[in-house]
Order: C-alpha cells, then sequence, then structure tokens
C-alpha cells in the first residue's frame, strides 16, 4: 500500500511539473500574441497614413521635375540608400569619411561582443564577414564573463556600502531596504536620465527617443532606429565616444544585474510553491499511513 501511494504521488509530481511547463509556455505565447497585436494597432494604421503620404510625394516630385523619370527616381533612391549604408553625407557640398574610420569601427565591435547589433553598419567584404563570425564566437562569451563579474563587483560594493550605514542605525532591515531602493534610484538616474538630457543636447533628439533609445541599447535589442554618434552631418565632440562607450558597459552590467535578480526572484518564488506542494503531499502521506494503522 505504501508503495502504491508513493507512486501516485510521483504521478502526481510529474503531471504537475508538465502543467507548470505548459501553462508556461501558454502565458510566453499568449504574451507575445499580445504583444503583437497592440503593435498592429499602434503601427499599423500609421504606416498606411505613412505610406500614402510618401506616395503622394513621390507623385508631386515626378510632377515638379518631370526630367525625373520613375527609373531616374529608382536610380536616385539606391543612391540615397547606399550612401546611408556607408554613412555618408549628401547634404552640402561635402561627404564625410564615413563609418568605418577607427572610433566607428570600436564601436561596431562593441555593439557585436555585446549582441546589440543595430544594424546601422555592417561588414561587405567577405574576409570581414568571416572574422565577424570568428571574433563574435570568442567576443560574446569572453562580454558575458566580464558583464557577469562587473555587475557582481557592483552588487558586492552596493551591499557592503548599505550594511556599514545599517548598522549605524537601530532599525537595520528597514535601513537597509531603504538604501537598496535608493541605489537603485540613482543608478536609475545615473543610466538612464542622464544620458536622455545628453543624447537630447547633442543628438536632438526628444526626451522620450533618448530614454528609448537607452532602454533599447542596455536591452541590447538594439533596433537601430536611433544610434548615437552616428549623424554624419553633426559634429561631435572627441570625449563623446568615450562617454557613449562607458556608459554601455557599465549600463549593461547594471541591466543584467537587475535581469538575474529578477530570475532569482522568479526561481524563489517557484521554489516556494514547490515547497508547499511538497508539504502537502508530505501531509496527505501521513494521514494516510495513519489511517491504514488505525
Amino acid at each position: 500500500m505504501v508503495s502504491i501511494h508513493n507512486e501516485k504521488i510521483c504521478t502526481r509530481q510529474s503531471v504537475g511539473k508538465l502543467l507548470s511547463v505548459v501553462l508556461l509556455g501558454v502565458v510566453y505565447m499568449a504574451y507575445v500574441l499580445i504583444g503583437g497585436v497592440i503593435f498592429w494597432k499602434l503601427e499599423g494604421d500609421q504606416m498606411e497614413s505613412q505610406i500614402a503620404l510618401l506616395k503622394e510625394e513621390r507623385s508631386i516630385l515626378l510632377q515638379k521635375y518631370q526630367c525625373l523619370d520613375q527609373n531616374s527616381l529608382e536610380e536616385l533612391a539606391e543612391l540615397i540608400l547606399s550612401a546611408s549604408k556607408d554613412g555618408l553625407s549628401l547634404k552640402g557640398n561635402h561627404t564625410s569619411g564615413g563609418f568605418w574610420k577607427f572610433t566607428s569601427s570600436a564601436v561596431f565591435a562593441a555593439t557585436v561582443v555585446t549582441t546589440i547589433g543595430y544594424g546601422n553598419i555592417s561588414p561587405r567584404t567577405t574576409l570581414g564577414q568571416i572574422f565577424c563570425v570568428v571574433f563574435a564566437v570568442v567576443g560574446i562569451p569572453l562580454n558575458v564573463v566580464v558583464l557577469n563579474r562587473v555587475g557582481k563587483y557592483m552588487l558586492a560594493v552596493e551591499r557592503k556600502f548599505c550594511n556599514i550605514i545599517a548598522k549605524k542605525t537601530n532599525h537595520q532591515k528597514c535601513m537597509i531596504v531603504c538604501l537598496h531602493v535608493t541605489s537603485f534610484l540613482i543608478s536609475s538616474v545615473l543610466y538612464f536620465v542622464v544620458p536622455m538630457l545628453l543624447f537630447q543636447e547633442y543628438e536632438g533628439w526628444t526626451y522620450s527617443q533618448a530614454i528609448y533609445y537607452c532602454f533599447i541599447t542596455l536591452s541590447t535589442i538594439g533596433f537601430g532606429d536611433y544610434v548615437a554618434d552616428s549623424n554624419q552631418d553633426k559634429e561631435y565632440p572627441d570625449w563623446y565616444g568615450c562617454i557613449l562607450g562607458v556608459w554601455i558597459f557599465f549600463g549593461l552590467a547594471w541591466l543584467a544585474l537587475l535581469i538575474n535578480h529578477a530570475i532569482d526572484l522568479l526561481e524563489r518564488i517557484n521554489a516556494y510553491h514547490k515547497s508547499g506542494r511538497k508539504n502537502h503531499d508530505e501531509t496527505d502521506h501521513s494521514q494516510q499511513r495513519e489511517a491504514e494503522g488505525s
């Protein structure tokens, strides 16, 4: 009887694990599909009106410049697109040096190992593409190790500082929580608000565009619709690129630390629920044995 009851408990636990995996998959799919519907509604109508406006502007352009037929317009569009990919400015009577300078190449290397991948710049030559693959295979794991180590060191420094301050008060637990929240707010200002102001000043972006770029970059999503220090029609100070690199590195470490905290919190919640189910099964088992003994 005891072995049969144990088999029932094991079967129940296996079914519970399977149901939890299925439920998690359903939640994930629902979240993605709901996000797709929201993006479709927010951006779809706007895109249709934008396409209609572009078609109207194209007709006006062809009427204004009658020597410009459809083929010539396509050639002009290809020229503009090619110049944009190479980082050349078509405004005025001069062009800049393009993307593949040392500074922009260094930034590109950083976007490869951090997997940000804006997409505004990419290797064209065969050797460059092959080297990019080899460079990424070695650089991405190295980047993960370095960011993880730096993030843990940042966390250790924060905890040590909070503990030193908290020991000087009578309410240590409350003070530690308050100090951690304060540290999080200061870090948010340092990695989001300050860069937002900097980008608004030197890139000419709105505050919403700047904060959007900050998150898309630090989360390594990297759409490439907004890229700092890449406008060929602007003159940036020499320190701007260095500050940008430092911000990306420590910002990635900080955001990776937050993501690890979130994962750890979810795992603890999951472990708490598992321990609750285990205690419930043990209680049922004990009651079963007591009933059999009586």
